[in-house]
């Protein structure tokens, strides 16, 4: 008697099926509506056709929808580059000091360093520095100065001739130009750490400064 050999069978990957579904999620939201609106046509009702003004709106309906997703795709695009580049220019900063918005002024080894902003250029200005208890230590005119970004250096010395402590103070700016006041952006002088990245985009730790974002730099040293 003869014995049975059993049969051998290898499963068949469902390609086909796996192959047809990926097709159909590809495939273009736009090209699913013309196929119906293809299928709509040929199966209208030929005493009531369909009216040329709806077809003609629907078409422009999809195209709106198709344009908005394509320009939020390079929006997309776009705001990925811009925040690749700023963590690349925020990474050479690491190690630098910078100028940002601020009004603290820091003494050490009897000097300190700050920063103005001027739109226009203005024939008096005067700098005070303020000690923790909001007290005016020191007082300087620097008479003119140009438009643009300056900077205000501080050897220590208080008007009663005495030198201040190191530490950390702040200071207020005043300028006039024909005897009208004049906006001034004060600055404050501080050293670039680290970087950070959060929903505010790309900050810079500047230490005492704290979080600083990129955006906010005014000029690199």
């Amino acid at each position: 008697m003869s014995s049975v050999q059993p049969t051998n069978f290898q499963t068949v990957p469902s390609v086909t099926t796996t192959g047809i579904t990926a097709k159909k999620e590809a495939e273009n939201p736009q090209d699913h509506f013309l196929k119906l609106l293809v299928m709509q046509m040929k199966n209208q009702d030929p005493l009531k056709p369909l009216d040329n003004a709806e077809v003609t709106s629907q078409l422009a309906q999809i195209s709106t929808v198709s344009g908005i997703e394509k320009l939020n795709t390079t929006l997309q695009l776009l705001t990925s580059d811009f925040e690749d580049s700023q963590s690349i220019e925020a990474t050479g900063m690491i190690g630098h000091s910078a100028f940002v918005p601020g009004k603290s002024i820091s003494l050490d080894k009897d000097a300190a360093i700050a920063g103005i902003e001027l739109a226009q250029p203005v024939d008096q200005l005067k700098v005070t520095i303020l000690d923790s208890s909001g007290i005016v230590i020191r007082n300087m005119d620097l008479g003119a100065q140009p438009s643009g970004i300056s900077t205000i250096g501080w050897d220590g010395m208080t008007d009663s001739g005495a030198k201040a402590a190191t530490g950390d103070y702040t200071f207020a700016v005043s300028a006039k130009q024909g005897g009208n006041d004049i906006n001034v952006n004060t600055l404050s002088f501080g050293l670039v750490k680290s970087i950070s990245h959060g929903e505010q985009g790309t900050l810079l730790d500047m230490d005492e400064l704290g979080l600083v974002s990129i955006s906010d730099v005014k000029q690199v040293f």
